[in-house]
C-alpha cells in the first residue's frame, strides 16, 4: 500500500513523495469511495430494470425495441465515458464532479419517471411500422435514457482521476470497477425480488434517487475537505516485463471481450429461460449471477494486476481460459442441465425452485462470468502509462469494452441467433475470445518464448476442437422447458426454429395429435380442450355480435382462433398481430386443416410487432379483438393483461365491439387469477366469465367485455347458428362439442357482478405495477384448475337481465347451468 501513487491535497508544507503520502489517502478515503460506487452500481441496476420495463410499455417488447433500448442505453454510458475526460478539466475536483454526477443522474431518474407516460400519447400519435417506426422508437429512447446514462458512463473516468495510473493505482480502478458490480448484484436483486414485486416502479425508482442523493452528498461532502491538485507530471517509470506493445490491440481485444460478453448474455439468458422457466425471477437471478461473477472476476485480478510485470499477458492468457470456459457453458446448456434429475413441480413454494435456478445458473455462468470481470482490470494496466490522465485511460478502456458490448448484445439478439442458431452462435463466441487472446500474442511474438508460441499454438488448436465440439440444444428443451425432464411420451419434433423473440417447436405425439411450443411451453395442440378453447376465443364474440366485419387477433398462435373467424361470412378483414415471425409459416404448414389456411386467405393481414405496441399505435377500430398471449408469468407478458392495456383495447372498439381474453387455470394460483380478471373488469365491468373445462374440472377460461350492457338473444343466436350461410360455422364448432347454441351458452360461469365478493382483495395489474408478472411468477407450481374454478363457479347466478329469448330456451339454458358440472 505504502508504493502507492495517488492524486493528494496540495499543503502548505513541503510536498512529500507519493509513497508518502499515499497510504494515509488509501486508508482514509478509498474504501470510502469503494462504498459509494457500490451505491452507485445498486441505483444504477434499480434504474435499468425500471426504465426498460417503462420503456418497453410505450415502444413494445420485440427483439428490435429490446435493441433499440439496449443500444441506447449502453451507447449513452460509452459517449460519458469518453466525454468526460475531454470536456471536463483534470484541474476540477474528481469528488466534486463525482457529486454532480449522481445528482444528476437522481434528477433525470425522476423525469424519466414521470416524463414517460407524458410521451405515450405523443409516440402513439406519431409512430409507425417498419423503418420510421424503429427510427422514432429510437429517437424516444435516446430521448429518456442518454442524458442519465451519459452522466452513468461519466462517473468511473471522473473518480479515477483521483488515482494515478501506478500499478497499485490501476488495481483500485478494478477495485471500483468490482465495487459498481457488486452494487449491481443488490440492486438487481433489491428491484427484482422486493420493490417491483411489493411496490412498483415509482417506489423503486424514489429508492434509487435516494441512494444517488446519499452517494452525491458523501462525495460532496469529502470534497470539501480534501484538496486536490493535479499533477501531469511524470515522477516515475514502472518497469514492465512486456515489451513495448501499441495501446489499440489492447483496446480491440477488451473490445471483442465486451462483445463476446453481452451476446453470451443474451444467448445463455435464452437459454436458461426455456429450462428455468422465463419469470421475472428467473432473468433476476441470470442477471445477478452473471453479475457477481464480473465482480468477483474484476476484484481478483485487481489484486493480481497491481502485483504482475506482464499485464498483457495475463490479459491474454484471460482470454484464452475464456474460450474453454465458453465451451464449458455450451457444454452445460446442452448436455448437463437438460439431464439433471431436477423435476421444479415438486416444490409449492418458489423459493425452493430459486434455490436451485440459482445453483444451475451458477453452473453454467459463473466461470465465464469471473474471467469477463478479469479481463477489465487487465486491460486497464496493459493499456496504461504512468502519468497520464487515468480518468482517460479508463474512459477509452471502458467506452471499448462497451462499444463491443453494444454490438455483441444488438447482433446476438437480432440478426446472428434467427440466422445462425444458438448452437453456431456459441461457437462463434469461443472463436471470438480466442482471436481476442491472439490480438494480445501477436504483437508480443517477438518476446515470447519457443515454449509460450508453442503453447499458444496449442491453445488455438485446442479452442478449434471446442467450436467444432459445441452440441446443440435439445429440441425438448424449446418444446417443454422446465418440464422436459420428465417428458415421458414427448413423441418427435416435426419443427424447430429459433427467431428474433421466440424459439418455436411444433411436435407430434405418437397418437398423431400435433402441439405447437414456444419458448418452452405448449401454447397450442390439437387435443380436444385446446382445440375448444381456441375456438371458443373466436366463436363466441362472433356469434354473439350482430354483424361483426373486422376483426383483431392478438398472437397467432397455431392459427386456429384466427382460423374461425375465416366460416364467418360477415366478416371481411382479419388482422393478427404476431411477435415472432417464424410462428405464422410453420404453424400453417402443420395445422392448416384446423386454421382453415387463415394466413393465406384474402382477408388477412398481418403485423409483426409487440401487440401492446401495435394497438397502442393502430389507427383502425374493430367489431372484435380477441388476444390469446402467452401465460402471465412469462416476463413481459402482463402487459397484454394491464388495466392500461386493456383500456387502449376498449379504445379501439367500435360502437357494440366485444374482446375476448384467455385467461389461464392451471399454473397458477387464485391470487393470480383473481387479479387477472377484476382488472379486466376494472375496465369491462359488464364483463362475463366463459370456462372451458376437462371433465367437468376447470383448465382455462375466456374473458368476454363490451362498453355496453351484454344482452345476448337466445331466439337470433339459435337463428344464425342453424342459418344456411353459417354452415361452415357450425361445423368447426361441431368439431369441438358444441353441438347447439346450448352446449356454448352452457360454459357461462359468471359476470363481474357476480364475482365482486371474491374478487374484493385482489390486485389490479396497472402498468406502473405490473404485479401480475410478480403474483404469477410465485404461483406457477400452484397448478389446481378445478379448485379455481369451483371458486368461480359458486359466486355464478343466472342473469335475467342478459339473457333474452323464448321461454321455453330461457328454462332449456337455466336447466344446463344448474346441472351438476356446469
Amino acid at each position: 500500500m505504502s508504493k502507492q501513487k495517488l492524486k493528494t491535497p496540495s499543503l502548505k508544507a513541503p510536498a512529500p513523495a507519493p509513497a508518502e503520502i499515499a497510504e494515509p489517502v488509501s486508508r482514509r478515503f478509498l474504501p470510502l469511495l469503494l462504498i459509494l460506487f457500490v451505491g452507485s452500481g445498486c441505483a444504477a441496476l434499480i434504474y435499468e430494470v425500471v426504465w426498460f420495463q417503462l420503456l418497453q410499455l410505450v415502444i413494445g417488447s420485440s427483439a428490435v425495441s429490446l435493441g433499440v433500448l439496449l443500444g441506447t442505453y449502453m451507447g449513452g454510458m460509452c459517449l460519458g465515458s469518453v466525454l468526460l475526460p475531454r470536456y471536463v478539466s483534470s484541474r476540477e475536483h474528481p469528488l466534486r464532479v463525482y457529486a454532480v454526477i449522481e445528482a444528476g443522474i437522481g434528477i433525470f431518474g425522476l423525469v424519466i419517471l414521470f416524463g414517460v407516460p407524458m410521451l405515450d400519447s405523443v409516440y402513439a400519435a406519431i409512430a409507425g411500422h417498419g423503418l420510421w417506426g424503429i427510427l422514432v422508437r429510437a429517437i424516444l429512447a435516446g430521448i429518456c435514457l442518454l442524458p442519465p446514462t451519459l452522466l452513468m458512463g461519466a462517473s468511473l473516468p471522473a473518480i479515477a482521476r483521483w488515482i494515478e495510473t501506478t500499478p497499485r493505482g490501476i488495481s483500485w480502478l478494478g477495485f471500483f470497477y468490482g465495487g459498481n458490480i457488486a452494487g449491481a448484484v443488490f440492486g438487481c436483486l433489491l428491484a427484482g425480488f422486493y420493490l417491483l414485486r411489493v411496490y412498483d416502479m415509482r417506489t423503486a425508482t424514489f429508492v434509487a434517487v435516494a441512494i444517488n442523493a446519499a452517494v452525491a452528498l458523501v462525495a460532496y461532502r469529502l470534497a470539501e475537505s480534501t484538496a486536490y491538485s493535479p499533477s501531469a507530471d511524470v515522477t516515475r517509470d514502472v518497469p514492465r516485463g512486456d515489451a513495448p506493445v501499441p495501446a489499440r490491440s489492447i483496446y480491440i481485444a477488451i473490445a471483442l471481450s465486451g462483445m463476446s460478453a453481452l451476446g453470451a448474455e443474451v444467448i445463455w439468458t435464452r437459454l436458461l429461460g426455456l429450462m428455468i422457466g422465463a419469470t421475472v425471477y428467473t432473468f433476476s437471478i441470470i442477471l445477478a449471477v452473471f453479475l457477481v461473477g464480473l465482480g468477483i472476476g474484476s476484484a481478483l485480478a485487481s489484486q493480481v494486476s497491481g502485483r504482475t510485470r506482464h499485464p498483457r499477458i495475463a490479459l491474454g492468457v484471460c482470454q484464452l481460459l475464456l474460450a474453454a470456459a465458453i465451451a464449458w457453458s455450451a457444454y452445460t446448456l446442452a448436455v448437463s442441465l437438460p439431464n439433471w434429475p431436477v423435476n421444479p413441480l415438486l416444490a409449492k413454494s418458489p423459493w425452493f425452485n430459486f434455490q436451485v435456478d440459482l445453483m444451475r445458473c451458477l453452473w453454467a455462468v459463473f466461470p465465464a462470468a469471473c474471467l469477463w470481470g478479469a479481463s477489465f482490470p487487465f486491460a486497464l494496466a496493459a493499456a496504461a502509462k504512468t502519468g497520464e490522465d487515468s480518468g482517460k485511460l479508463v474512459g477509452e478502456v471502458y467506452a471499448a469494452n462497451t462499444i463491443g458490448g453494444i454490438i455483441g448484445a444488438v447482433a446476438f439478439s437480432i440478426v446472428l441467433i434467427p440466422w445462425i442458431g444458438s448452437q453456431d452462435c456459441q461457437r462463434l463466441l469461443i472463436a471470438l475470445a480466442a482471436v481476442s487472446a491472439l490480438i494480445v500474442f501477436v504483437p508480443l511474438r517477438n518476446s515470447l518464448r519457443k515454449t509460450a508460441v508453442l503453447g499458444l499454438i496449442a491453445a488455438m488448436l485446442v479452442a478449434v476442437w471446442m467450436i467444432v465440439d459445441v452440441a446443440e440444444v435439445p429440441w425438448l428443451a424449446v418444446a417443454y422447458g422446465r418440464r422436459m425432464s420428465f417428458q415421458t411420451n414427448a413423441g418427435r419434433a416435426l419443427y424447430v426454429g429459433e427467431g428474433r423473440n421466440s424459439s418455436v417447436a411444433i411436435s407430434e405425439l405418437p397418437d398423431g395429435k400435433h402441439y405447437f411450443h414456444v419458448s418452452g411451453k405448449v401454447e397450442a395442440s390439437t387435443e380436444p380442450y385446446d382445440m375448444r378453447l381456441q375456438r371458443m376465443l373466436g366463436h363466441l364474440p362472433a356469434l354473439l355480435h350482430r354483424n361483426p366485419q373486422s376483426v383483431l387477433i392478438v398472437g397467432f398462435g397455431a392459427g386456429v382462433t384466427a382460423g374461425t373467424f375465416v366460416v364467418h361470412p360477415t366478416v371481411q378483414k382479419i388482422t393478427i398481430c404476431e411477435l415472432e415471425p417464424l410462428v405464422p409459416p410453420a404453424a400453417t404448414k402443420y395445422f392448416s386443416n384446423e386454421n382453415h389456411n387463415v394466413l393465406n386467405d384474402p382477408r388477412t393481414q398481418i403485423f409483426y410487432d409487440d401487440a401492446r405496441h401495435f394497438i397502442l399505435t393502430s389507427k383502425d377500430k374493430f367489431d372484435i379483438i380477441t388476444s390469446d398471449p402467452i401465460h402471465p408469468w412469462v416476463k413481459g407478458t402482463s402487459s397484454l393483461y394491464s388495466k392500461e392495456y386493456f383500456e387502449v383495447v376498449k379504445q379501439h372498439l367500435n360502437p357494440g365491439g366485444i374482446v375476448t381474453q384467455w385467461v389461464p387455470l392451471y399454473e397458477s394460483d387464485p391470487e393470480t387469477v383473481k387479479s387477472e380478471l377484476a382488472t379486466f373488469f376494472n375496465v369491462f365491468p359488464n364483463g362475463t366469465v366463459w370456462g372451458n373445462d376437462i371433465n367437468g374440472e376447470g383448465y382455462d377460461t375466456v374473458l368476454l367485455g363490451q362498453a355496453e350492457p351484454m344482452k345476448i338473444d337466445l331466439d337470433a343466436l339459435d337463428a344464425r347458428w342453424t342459418a344456411p350461410e353459417n354452415a361452415r360455422v357450425s361445423e368447426s364448432m361441431s368439431l369441438v362439442a358444441f353441438r347447439s347454441p346450448l352446449d356454448l351458452l352452457t360454459t357461462y360461469a359468471g359476470r363481474a357482478s357476480d364475482l365482486t365478493p371474491w374478487l374484493q382483495n385482489a390486485q389490479i395489474n396497472d402498468d406502473m405495477s405490473m404485479r401480475l408478472q410478480y403474483l404469477a411468477g410465485m404461483g406457477l407450481n400452484f397448478d389446481r384448475p378445478a379448485v379455481i374454478y369451483s371458486d368461480i363457479l359458486a359466486f355464478r347466478r343466472f342473469p335475467n337481465d342478459m339473457f333474452t329469448g323464448s321461454e321455453a330456451r330461457m328454462a332449456a339454458l337455466r336447466f344446463a347451468l344448474s346441472s351438476p358440472g356446469r
